[in-house]
């Protein structure tokens, strides 16, 4: 996948965003409106579909998240993210309950390769909890700024999990001509199945098709899809969490030498052996490094670091510009050593 348009390296980083609202959408979930002043207005300009790496402290440690924007730029909204609350998770929790209006929030500028095709063909979606956040800002997008007809299918726990609820029953009524909508609630209809998926295409194929949600919701509606014929080019899928990779011939694949890693970061230099297979993330983790990463999937650059001796490759590269590979910089959860030594700077 190519890497979508963003800001080059000088216009990344971390920027103080104030919360202008807390938005309760369920007990479980929340939306952060953020105010973007105008002298950040050109950086945080995003598509639908795009997300926010946050940099917050929770008892002292320091940790980094992704959340999709459910704010529509084709409609003017404010800069806005939800967050659903997971069982056990420091980020999601602590945003939900500590988080007040006024509050500043460090945030990198809008990142991701899951957006809205710029096309006229007509969209299917398929959303599953809090994956309708940034399916929600892709439908919203397309209905406002062009002719395209929506169907979208939400599937939740139960009634009490519809995030959005009210928004979404308003853009249907407002929409009746172009945009259907489905709720599938697993407490009353079971988890949605390949049949599920087959019934609501009602015979339409020739569409662009929007898929993000828990991993075996999204594995249901993608092999369904497949098994109806739908193209895999024609299909997007937002994933959560790294796909496994694939097993790989240690003696061929890059990344398989016995590599002597050195590190420089926050005025300290590590130097580690690599070991086969593992990326410059885990390498540097291993020497005792608390090296930055959010995504681990190659889609928010929040791991970037350069290379200035040796070389390496990526095994997926969503996030930076062709300008940056041809200036060392590499995303160390997705790279792998080519050479016997290299030097990694994170700057």
């Amino acid at each position: 996948m190519a890497p979508v348009d963003g800001p080059h390296l000088s216009e990344r980083g971390f920027h103080a965003l104030t919360v202008k609202r807390v938005v309760r959408e369920t007990p479980d979930a929340v939306s952060l409106v953020f105010h973007t002043p105008e002298h950040l207005a050109e950086q945080f300009h995003y598509k639908p579909g795009q997300f926010l790496t946050l940099r917050v402290v929770v008892d002292g440690e320091e940790h980094l998240r992704c959340y999709s924007m459910s704010s529509a730029p084709a409609v003017a909204e404010d800069l806005q993210i939800t967050v659903k609350r997971v069982p056990d998770g420091i980020v999601s929790n602590w945003l939900n309950d500590m988080v007040r209006e006024g509050d500043e929030i460090e945030v990198t500028v809008p990142g991701g390769a899951f957006v809205l095709d710029e096309t006229e063909r007509d969209i299917v979606a398929f959303a599953g909890g809090s994956g309708i956040t940034p399916v929600f800002s892709i439908v919203k997008t397309a209905l406002a700024a062009s002719s395209r007809r929506v169907r979208l299918l939400y599937a939740n726990r139960d009634r009490r999990s519809v995030i959005f609820a009210d928004a979404i029953t308003q853009l249907a009524t407002r929409h009746a001509d172009r945009c259907v909508i489905a709720h599938h609630l697993d407490d009353e209809q079971g988890f949605v199945g390949s049949r599920d998926v087959a019934d609501f295409l009602d015979a339409v194929r020739d569409v662009d098709f929007y898929v993000c949600g828990p991993t075996p919701f999204m594995d249901t509606v993608e092999q369904a899809l497949t098994i109806c014929g739908v193209p895999s080019e024609r299909i997007h899928v937002e994933q959560f969490a790294a796909a496994p990779w694939e097993e790989l011939d240690v003696a061929t694949e890059p990344g398989s030498l016995a590599a002597e890693v050195s590190f420089q970061f926050e005025g300290r230099r590590a130097v580690a052996q690599h070991d086969p297979g593992a990326t410059l993330l885990r390498t540097a983790r291993n020497a005792g490094l608390k090296a930055p990463a959010s995504c681990e999937i190659g889609e928010c650059a929040t791991c970037m670091a350069r290379v200035v001796e040796g070389s390496a490759v990526m095994r997926h590269n969503g996030a930076l510009t062709p300008e940056e590979v041809a200036e060392g910089w590499v995303l160390t959860c997705q790279a792998l050593p080519t050479s016997s030594s290299l030097t990694v700077v994170y700057e």
